[in-house]
């Protein structure tokens, strides 16, 4: 039983960092000294390096047919399904599983996993005792992240041995996208976002209550750069825009945040300082944005991820609310 108890403790809190992890990774657009994708894959690694020792705990559980052992069940196939669609991402072989993104699967079935696991943890309680953590669990928990780690350079090694896409995968885990094609860069909206119809002369941005058309803007010092748009879908594309840096257009003042906001509806809070990194941009690769990408004027922001490339921008306006005050990822 005391294993039991161990292993099932082990598991949740690996689950809990890769989770954790995985989210952190899929956040921030900036290389970290602490590669956090990487960690993300140890744990994972880990939790596989468990299997054994918890198909014995299931199988105890199942041999005393008590109520509720389906989500058990439940559970392991959803942790399979995240380890497995984290490794085929891995590969870069594939991109899509049916209709959905592997990136989709993967995260989806592990924040399920997530809440069943806490779930789970409710309606059988395996509270942490004093006596888990001695020289012989230390000494397992040594040797488990050792293995995970040995495991997952050897993974990376045979990424690059058999020269699958995946072994040049940014830190993030992306893999690369039609960076320098227009045509090659995927089209991608957050969760229920369609692609709206603008029509340029009737279309405005409202910049702290000064509206802007088209023409006026690109009246403004536009800059012509690269940058590199990192999406959470797990691929990366590195693309020429011409835009507008914000500060041109919006004057920080006393303020905290700016909130820029889309045609349908979504939007975000940028802190104040992003002002002189953030561009509103027309142009894609020489040529006016298309509608899939944003047209007539989107959000680039240098070093966040995609999700901060707000399209099809109506407004920009400054406000006292903290940037951080709002969910880590937009609800819709």
């Amino acid at each position: 039983m005391a294993s039991g108890r161990r292993t099932n403790l082990a598991l949740a809190t690996l689950l809990i960092g890769a989770v954790i992890t995985g989210l952190a990774s899929n956040t921030i657009g900036v290389d970290w000294p602490l590669d956090l994708a990487t960690v993300h894959g140890v744990m994972a690694l880990a939790i596989l390096g468990l299997a054994p020792w918890k198909s014995l705990v299931i199988r105890r559980g199942l041999r005393r047919r008590r109520t509720g052992n389906w989500t058990s069940l439940v559970l392991l196939g959803l942790t399979l399904t995240a380890l497995s669609s984290g490794i085929l991402h891995s590969t870069g072989l594939a991109t899509r599983i049916g209709p959905l993104t592997i990136m989709q699967v993967h995260v989806g079935a592990a924040v399920i996993a997530l809440a069943m696991a806490v779930q789970h943890f409710l309606r059988h309680p395996v509270p942490p005792r004093t006596t888990d953590i001695d020289r012989r669990a230390m000494l397992r928990a040594t040797v488990l992240a050792s293995g995970a780690s040995v495991g997952w350079l050897g993974w990376q090694q045979t990424l690059r041995a058999l020269a699958w896409p995946g072994a040049d995968r940014r830190f993030t885990g992306s893999h690369e996208r039609g960076s320098g094609d227009p045509d090659g860069l995927p089209v991608t909206s957050w969760f229920d976002d369609r692609v709206p119809g603008i029509d340029p002369d009737d279309w405005r941005v409202d910049v702290a209550g000064h509206d802007w058309t088209l023409a006026s803007i690109r009246e403004q010092p536009n800059e012509q750069f690269h940058a590199l748009l990192d999406c959470t879908g797990g691929w990366y594309s590195i693309q020429s825009w011409e835009g507008v840096r914000l500060d041109h257009l919006l004057e920080a003042g006393d303020w905290r945040s700016f909130e820029v906001r889309s045609a349908t509806g979504y939007s975000l809070l940028f802190p104040i300082r992003d002002l002189g990194r953030v561009y509103l941009v027309t142009t894609l690769g020489g040529e006016p944005l298309s509608p899939g990408h944003g047209y007539p004027a989107r959000i680039v922001a240098p070093g966040r991820r995609g999700f901060w490339w707000v399209k099809w921008v109506v407004s920009i306006r400054p406000s006292m609310r903290p940037w951080w005050l709002q969910s880590p990822f937009p609800l819709t």
